[in-house]
């Protein structure tokens, strides 16, 4: 009697496991035969995606050789120029984006992360890419200005103007970091297609070196402390007014962007680097800020190269340093002024193609 029900209870478990397998491989067979038919429809979506990208594309440049020929009005390819390129944002700003040809990581990110693909399949995922990225920036920019501004505090009350080199080298470490971060989060922003001007990754690199490069310098102190630590100190006041003008444009940018989207100018996926309309009052104050910027940087560079030439140090580091300040100074200037001239020119084919109402708009925007 009870073998019996042991035997029943044992074929009841079996029958149960053999309907739980026949279960799995209809559910397996299901889920192969959706993505199948899923695939399928997403490649038949993709080709169009593509078609219609290259289909804008050759508009273009049929406007542009109609323009040279004289066979079309220059005012009204600029306003056919304009509905393309709405058309493009529609088109790159929205769930379609992730059906186009995916952008080249770049060797920046595959050295980091390896051959995989970093662009977000959902727009929501890119979206909240660009928004983890800003607020980043909006954070570092408070440390950069906090951090240095603390280092010459405690270095005139606490080190007697002398400032130890483990301090200022954690600094230089925090910086590396910084530069690298950023430099991972720019690239994959424009994988994820972003518009970020290539010089400004192109810059966070050349920080990077630098900051790489200030980790082996020594910091020299006594005797003669305020010579040898004077292009340290220079350094350190640069990068408070660094800190400052980050934090300057990151509000003008993010409102002068919103501005663009509101106006179809731009993407969601954009961060501005100056081509529209912005904040004129945070403008004014914003140029001579980067200007001056700019050329205490190139200072601050140059005057650590004449004190190699001078003798009051001799190591490599500092004239790699020094260069690397030049460079980036020139380099950011050059870019600087290229934005500002852009932007001068959309405003005069804003005004030129765009009626009175139309400009008393787009002034309530900003």
């Amino acid at each position: 009697m009870g073998d019996s029900a042991s035997e029943n209870s044992q074929d009841k478990i079996a029958e149960e496991v053999s309907r739980v397998v026949e279960f799995a491989k209809e559910l397996q067979d299901s889920a192969s035969t959706l993505i199948a038919k899923a695939s399928s429809e997403e490649q038949a979506l993709r080709q169009r995606v593509v078609s219609l990208d290259s289909n804008i594309q050759k508009l273009r440049s049929s406007i542009d050789s109609a323009v040279k020929n004289s066979t079309l009005d220059h005012k009204e390819s600029e306003k056919l120029d304009e509905e393309l390129y709405k058309a493009r944002c529609i088109l790159t700003d929205g769930d379609a984006s992730s059906y186009l040809p995916s952008k080249y990581n770049g060797s920046f990110l595959k050295m980091f992360l390896g051959p995989i693909n970093v662009r977000a399949n959902r727009k929501d995922i890119q979206l909240k890419v660009k928004q983890e990225y800003n607020g980043y920036r909006d954070r570092t920019a408070f440390l950069f200005l906090l951090l240095p501004s603390a280092l010459l505090f405690l270095g005139s009350k606490l080190w007697n103007g002398c400032l130890p080199a483990l301090p200022v080298q954690l600094y230089q470490a925090w910086l590396l970091f910084l530069y690298t971060s950023l430099a991972l989060r720019e690239n994959i922003l424009r994988a994820n297609g972003s518009d970020i001007r290539p010089w400004w990754i192109y810059h966070h690199y050349c920080a990077m070196v630098m900051a790489l490069i200030s980790l082996t310098w020594e910091i020299k102190g006594q005797p003669d402390c305020v010579n040898k630590q004077r292009g340290v100190k220079l350094f350190l006041i640069w990068a408070i007014m660094q800190g400052f003008a980050m934090i300057l444009q990151n509000r003008y940018q993010r409102q002068r962007l919103y501005t663009r989207i509101a106006l179809g100018k731009a993407r969601r996926m954009d961060v501005v680097w100056g081509e529209t309309a912005g904040v004129e009052g945070q403008l004014l104050l914003l140029c001579p800020v980067l200007f001056i910027l700019q050329g205490f940087e190139a200072f601050v560079g140059l005057l650590l190269l004449r004190t190699v030439r001078d003798g009051v140090v001799s190591e490599w580091q500092v004239v790699v340093c020094g260069i690397l300040l030049v460079v980036m100074a020139v380099g950011n200037f050059t870019h600087t002024v290229e934005t500002l001239m852009a932007k001068s020119r959309v405003k005069a084919k804003i005004k030129r193609t765009k009626s009175k109402p139309d400009l008393d708009q787009a002034k309530r925007l900003r």
